[in-house]
């Protein structure tokens, strides 16, 4: 039991680790210009290297509640946001970004956020509409005040599904909002209203995709690929370097998910044993020998036999 329960605090805080690797990951700013560049119409004609560059400062990441590194945060921009009576939100990854104009610089505001399950027990764009009206309300006092409320900047909540149902597979859809005529005769300013986007991207290794987005995050979070061969892929297929610090956090996440596998792999192993062994003293009980001898017989304790005696009686 003691080594179970071990095993068990091992395994999740080995979970604990690689999830917030994968954060880390994710935010690397290289990793964050594919996402910009291909869910975002306001980057979308930019090099990555340009898109690079619009990223302002260095992303925070809200799976990491103290930071150590000496940043501060973006221009103040928290990392959580606090409401009545429902405690505390930490946003995955937050960060601004400037989307270059003719003559001027249009700051937004972007959520990243990593989802593992497709379907958590509400709709995942339900909550990214939450937190998109959440970072707009949070810009009250920050980036406007009334009634400047044209100065309210346009906010993204993006969220990368990585194991999606085989019957969506690859895709990517984008909700915002847009004008509708009842009565035509009001001008159309989408400056105006085109303020907040939810986007989902969904992934499914095991399906095929023609997407180049798709398919590099396929490969960035493999399950079935191991460290090596998911740098060689995007290094020479998606001109991703990894001589540089993403390489390095790269393989950190892949070292974390292999242990965390191993250690499932092992404690299922042992799972399997100790059924083995449980099923072979209860055929021993029914053929009337004491607990003393199957304990003997099985290396499982005397007291659990006799538990396991008592069951039956």
């Amino acid at each position: 039991m003691n080594n179970e329960l071990s095993n068990g605090i091992s395994l999740q805080g080995s979970k604990t680790r690689c999830d917030a690797q994968c954060k880390k990951v994710l935010s690397q700013k290289v990793i964050l210009a594919w996402i910009l560049k291909y869910t975002t119409k306001e980057f979308s004609a930019l090099s990555i290297e340009a898109v690079m560059d619009c990223i302002e400062e260095e992303p925070e990441i809200g799976s990491i509640p103290v930071s150590f590194s000496g940043r501060e945060e973006i221009d103040g921009l928290p990392n959580e946001s606090s409401i009545p009576e429902e405690g505390v939100i930490y946003y995955d990854i937050r960060f601004l970004a400037y989307v270059p104009l003719c003559r001027e610089k249009v700051r937004v505001i972007v959520n990243v956020e990593a989802q593992k399950a497709f379907y958590p027990g509400y709709q995942i764009v339900t909550r990214g509409i939450f937190y998109d009206a959440r970072m707009l309300s949070a810009q009250l006092g920050r980036e406007f005040t009334p009634p400047g409320y044209d100065d309210l900047k346009k906010v993204f909540s993006i969220w990368i599904c990585m194991e999606a149902p085989a019957f969506i597979g690859n895709a990517v859809s984008v909700y915002e909002m847009a004008k509708k005529d009842l009565v035509p005769g009001i001008p159309d300013l989408p400056e105006a209203y085109d303020k907040l986007v939810v986007v989902i991207v969904a992934l499914n290794e095991k399906k095929p995709s023609g997407d180049k987005f798709l398919k590099m995050l396929n490969v960035l979070f493999s399950v079935e690929k191991c460290a090596e061969e998911k740098r060689d892929i995007l290094e020479r297929q998606f001109h991703i370097p990894m001589q540089t610090d993403f390489g390095k956090e790269m393989g950190i996440m892949c070292n974390y998910s292999d242990y965390v596998e191993a250690k499932g792999i092992e404690k299922g192993i042992e799972k399997g044993i100790q059924c083995g062994r449980t099923e072979t003293a209860q055929k021993l009980l029914e053929m009337g020998m004491k607990p003393e001898q199957i304990a003997e017989a099985t290396s499982l304790s005397v007291e659990y036999i006799k538990e396991l005696k008592a069951e039956r009686l």
